[in-house]
């Protein structure tokens, strides 16, 4: 029986919650997501220069030769930290937004052209867009690998998401012709319209800069133009995988079944992802942080913005600390549900094709769904059935990634777990 990781009992949406849950570790520096609360509401939190602000465990940054932009790690790519099996670590992340070319290259540029003061751009971001080469097909940056020791295939890597913070105050939202739920309608139907020129970037895309204002309960995301409208916080990060046991490139684009750019938005602070283990060491990577998402990304990107990652990376088995379904692909779970996951081709582009069918995505959350229930719980199969059915929320992850993705929600709390 698997339940929610102890000490991660925190309310998902909550950056207040966040900061409880990792001061609530003995020996620990509490999170820089702790700024985000104070008696008069939620306050915007410092910005988070790389070495700046409370880190824990294995510190990891985002230097230019520390990330791959593009393109994922495989087999072969040297690790930037080898830890131990139950680690903690923190990873400064860098979003692609704001230093992709079509937005010039030039985060400073860019984000001080909507208000934002130069101290206030990353430096490291500043450094990646600069110095890293852009050399794989995706538009993501993304950690090199940490190894975890005594990993090794047919293990379970254990992700606990401890806490995500806030980098910078800001993020973006981009739409690109081609792309999105609906490529060939937009951006075109904007196109030459002067009323919406000021969301277009240099590179004719459209972006739309989205600013973090606090004073309320909880921090939210304040959209541009004549109508005033926000929404709530809850970051995560949209790339989480380990190495796929090849020596080619990997695109950073689809999602495989050794997790990646499975954008689901509920791995948020308390989260926890299992993914299956195909390369000694595992070569564990993050990157693409968000700041919030709506389930389906529909218009190609969620409010992109860098985090700071503090994860626990612990070598388990499938049947033994994680579900039997993760033995061969991702599963989650959160203190109030478990997440078995469906995507529409496990191995991407590899062999050729590359399957977009969400109805095949859905099958696969439905099987994985169905096989932890009988095969964790116990279910007899009819009834397993009969419950997802009557229960259980399937919900569309994102259409956006080539590989579309599809997850369930089985709630905990229908189970009797004594």
């Amino acid at each position: 029986m698997l339940h929610a990781a102890a000490g991660l009992g925190v309310a998902a949406g909550s950056l207040e919650a966040a900061s409880t849950a990792a001061a609530a570790d003995p020996g620990t520096v509490a999170p820089a997501s702790s700024s985000a609360a104070t008696s008069s509401g939620a306050a915007l939190p410092a910005v988070l220069q790389p070495g700046r602000g409370p880190r824990r465990g294995t510190y990891v940054r985002a230097d230019p030769s520390a990330v791959l932009w593009g393109r994922l790690p495989n087999r072969d790519t040297e690790p930037v930290a080898v830890v131990r099996s139950g680690s903690v670590v923190t990873v400064d992340t860098v979003s692609h937004e704001g230093i992709l070319e079509d937005q010039g290259r030039d985060p400073r540029g860019y984000f001080t052209g909507f208000g934002v003061r130069e101290r206030d751009v990353l430096r490291d971001a500043i450094a990646v867009a600069a110095q890293t080469p852009h050399d794989g097909p995706g538009p993501h940056v993304v950690n090199r690998p940490i190894a975890v020791q005594g990993a090794a295939p047919g293990d379970v890597l254990k992700v606990e998401v401890l806490d995500l913070a806030l980098r910078v105050p800001y993020g973006v939202i981009s739409n690109r012709h081609g792309k999105g739920a609906l490529p060939g309608e937009f951006p075109e139907q904007w196109e030459g319209d002067a009323s919406l020129a000021e969301y277009f970037n240099v590179g004719g895309e459209v972006s739309v800069f989205t600013s973090v204002r606090g004073g309320g309960p909880a921090l939210v995301g304040a959209l541009p133009g004549p109508v005033r409208a926000t929404f709530p916080l809850r970051p995560f990060l949209g790339v989480m995988g380990v190495a796929r046991d090849t020596r080619a490139l990997v695109d950073s684009v689809p999602p495989t079944d050794t997790g990646g750019n499975v954008d689901i938005k509920d791995l948020v602070v308390g989260s926890t992802l299992y993914l299956p283990v195909r390369v000694p060491g595992a070569q564990f990577f993050v990157g693409d942080p968000h700041m919030a998402q709506g389930d389906g990304e529909v218009a190609l990107t969620a409010m992109e913005g860098s985090l700071r990652a503090t994860l626990r990376l612990t070598v388990v088995r499938a049947g033994d600390g994680a579900p039997k379904a993760a033995a061969d692909y991702p599963f989650a779970e959160t203190p109030e549900h478990w997440i078995p996951i469906g995507l529409s081709d496990p191995d991407g582009p590899e062999g050729g094709a590359q399957g977009t069918d969400l109805g095949v995505a859905m099958r696969t959350a439905v099987r994985q769904a169905l096989a932890f229930l009988t095969g964790d719980l116990g279910m007899p199969g009819p009834v397993a059935y009969a419950y997802l059915s009557a229960a259980t929320d399937f919900h569309v992850s994102q259409v956006v990634d080539r590989t579309t993705g599809v997850h369930g929600l089985i709630r905990k709390a229908d189970f009797d777990q004594g």
